[in-house]
């Protein structure tokens, strides 16, 4: 199963935009899918989870801001980010993790850049 994540963009501060990650085949193939991001000249971070029950968790940098989701039918995982703030600029990633037989199996998206001006 391949993961594309698209929806990036150019925003202003205080606006919103919705990232979509599209699986090749089923979103239930993961136990979690994550989205990452990384800023520039920083490391990759932990923004959002969300299992294949639909319990999520998020960073306490974007909680009350940003709702990670999930469409079974589509076979998609979104995350709709508001109140956008410059701090929010970085490549995004959407990560699918695969817990099988004691290992775990990562799969990765390409990223999709946001910048949002201030």
């Amino acid at each position: 199963v391949q993961l594309q994540a698209s929806g990036g963009g150019f925003v202003q501060a205080g606006g919103s935009l919705r990232l979509s990650c599209a699986a090749s085949g089923s979103i239930f193939s993961f136990n979690f899918i994550r989205w990452y991001r990384q800023p520039p000249e920083k490391q990759r971070e932990l923004v959002a989870v969300i299992s294949s029950h639909g319990s999520t968790i998020y960073a306490d940098s974007v909680n009350g801001r940003f709702t990670i989701s999930r469409d079974n039918a589509k076979n998609t995982v979104y995350l709709q980010m508001n109140s956008l703030k410059p701090e929010d600029t970085a490549v995004y990633y959407c990560n699918g993790l695969n817990q099988r037989m004691g290992s775990n199996y990562e799969y990765w998206g390409q990223g999709t850049l946001v910048t949002v001006s201030s």
